[in-house]
């Protein structure tokens, strides 16, 4: 069996490039698989929900594989790739005729698509899923999402993969939160990769206004590049102006890892989501951070002690702030926490383990 992999790849600057790359080089210790071999006995397609899945979308439709869903909301890929009206007539296609004034109205107020939460509440997905052979997600809620929109679909959920990566040596940790000011007992708390609406920025940044304000040693890391041009021109001047905030835009792996290893906690805040698992928060995870959610199915797989969670309702600032300050007072529960995460990573999301499962499905597609 010649498996085909379809999916961006390093250099773009996207999770699901790098994953892909891995998945790919993995999948070969089983058989033959092949970047964008388009005489495969069965594709593998990867999917998102941004414009680099263009060409990969199509060839789904059209020569049906296995999927990965890796957003279960696509949505705003087809306000970037659709004219108004086969948009329009796409959304009927998902959700009937007496829905086509609603399509009318979401398109004509697209410019608020990144952050309204009425279109992360209608994904789009019916064509794709229902032409695929299987549709692999990573977590209840995508898997959820699918079977509403084709009941019929064979849905495999495989847990996000995780691969141990090489991290600085403690001394060489502790020598990088020297040159950035830290001290030893300070609370480094991250955001790491794209800057979107989704992420609560401001939210997170009310938190550490309450964290600071209570005289607690910490300072605040936001790397990665903005995706929305509104939001830098609303965030960038008080993120790089303020003397505890840390600024670092895109990372090389070697780079990010330092960072990585240097943070205390890791914040991965959504809302609205796209049903997506964040492929940094298991890397965080993995490597024994303590990691802070927001509540949902997204998580559902992850042990109640092994992660924090934050509700999305209106005392998410309230719960934040209250884990940042119980954190920097009491760093063993965040080692701890981080060690339980690590546990449940390694027994669930080794790289080995999740490309056994890949290849199952693969080779009962064919």
């Amino acid at each position: 069996m010649k498996v085909g992999s379809f999916a961006p790849l390093p250099p773009a600057r996207t999770g699901v490039a790098d994953y892909a790359a891995t998945l790919l080089s993995a999948l070969s210790r089983y058989g033959e698989t092949t970047a964008n071999a388009h005489d495969a006995d069965v594709a593998l397609y990867h999917i998102g929900n941004n414009q680099l899945h263009r060409e990969i979308y199509a060839r789904a439709v059209s020569r049906p594989g296995v999927v990965v869903l890796h957003d279960a909301v696509l949505h705003h890929f087809f306000l970037g790739t659709l004219s108004r009206a086969a948009y329009i007539e796409e959304f009927v296609y998902n959700y009937g005729e007496w829905n086509r004034s609603l399509a009318e109205t979401l398109w004509a107020t697209r410019a608020r698509s990144a952050a309204d939460p009425r279109y992360f509440e209608y994904p789009m997905l019916k064509r794709l899923v229902c032409a695929s052979r299987a549709v692999i997600v990573h977590n209840p809620a995508a898997a959820r999402i699918v079977r509403a929109h084709n009941p019929q679909a064979r849905v495999i959920e495989i847990p996000h993969f995780f691969e141990s990566p090489v991290l600085p040596d403690p001394v060489d940790r502790v020598r990088f939160r020297d040159r950035l000011g830290l001290r030893p007992r300070t609370l480094l708390v991250g955001v790491f990769g794209h800057l979107r609406e989704t992420k609560r920025l401001p939210v997170l940044l009310r938190a550490m206004q309450r964290v600071w304000a209570a005289g607690i040693d910490a300072v605040l890391l936001v790397q990665g590049d903005f995706t929305s041009r509104d939001l830098k021109r609303s965030l960038a001047p008080q993120l790089d102006r303020h003397p505890t905030i840390l600024r670092a835009g895109f990372l090389n792996a070697g780079d990010f890892w330092k960072w990585a290893a240097a943070t205390d906690v890791c914040v991965n805040l959504r809302f609205p989501t796209a049903a997506e698992t964040s492929g940094i928060a298991i890397s965080m995870m993995g490597i024994r951070k303590t990691v802070v959610f927001s509540e949902g199915e997204e998580i559902a797989r992850i042990p109640e002690n092994a992660c924090l969670r934050v509700d999305r309702r209106p005392g998410e600032e309230d719960t934040l702030a209250e884990y940042l300050r119980w954190l920097a007072g009491d760093r063993e529960a965040a080692l701890e926490i981080g060690s339980r995460a690590a546990v449940h990573i390694s027994g669930e999301h080794a790289l080995d383990k999740v490309a056994s499962r890949y290849w199952q499905v693969l080779a009962s597609s064919y």
